[in-house]
């Protein structure tokens, strides 16, 4: 399949990006760079500089919020993209309303609680619904150890161990090759390859 031909199918395609973070920020930036048609991410937090050692901002980005300032990367990157934003929190009563029109949701969370209230409630109301999470990908190094992993129409990106802690912090190599993996199980649903 030509990069054409992808395109051609992708542009009518819909993703949800669950939190604009490390995870969030850089799967947007790779989906728009292959021409996904629309994306509508979710968060409601602002840019800090400790945010700058792995997510897609700019240093004269911090204080902004990271829905304003992830869709202006993204559309410089590729103006032709529908970009979406939610500035708020997510919780179980407007996840499926967010998400609705999406074929896909990718669970882009920082913290453990949040990552399986998202997962718990795309599974219990939105059952059709393909979600690709990340899980596992603080430190550096270990490469060996990242992998993916299907349950159903759950994907699980990382090494599933790792856990974000002072000593291992989340760095941009690892969550950079998470993230990017994340999108690449997108693409493979939206070209019906999973």
């Amino acid at each position: 399949m030509t990069f054409e031909e992808i395109k051609g199918i992708i542009k009518d395609k819909t993703v949800g990006i669950a939190g604009a973070g490390g995870l969030g920020s850089n799967c947007a930036v790779a989906l728009a760079r292959v021409g996904v048609g629309r994306l509508i991410i979710a968060d409601f937090d602002v840019v800090s500089e400790n945010n700058l050692n792995r997510q897609y901002y700019f240093f004269d980005q911090i204080g902004e919020k990271k829905t304003f300032a992830i869709k202006s990367n993204i559309l410089r990157i590729n103006p032709t993209i529908e970009v979406v934003t939610h500035d708020k929190m997510l919780t179980p009563e407007n996840i499926s309303k967010i998400f609705m029109d999406c074929d896909v949701i990718v669970e882009a969370f920082d913290h453990a609680d949040q990552k399986g209230m998202l997962i718990e409630t795309v599974l219990s109301q939105m059952p059709e619904m393909y979600v690709v999470v990340g899980l596992g990908m603080a430190g550096w190094g270990m490469n060996d150890s990242i992998h993916c992993r299907q349950i159903g129409k759950m994907f699980i990106c990382g090494d599933e161990v790792s856990e974000i802690s002072p000593e291992l912090p989340p760095i941009a190599p690892r969550v950079g090759i998470v993230s990017n993996m994340q999108a690449n199980v997108v693409l493979e649903i939206l070209l019906d390859k999973k």
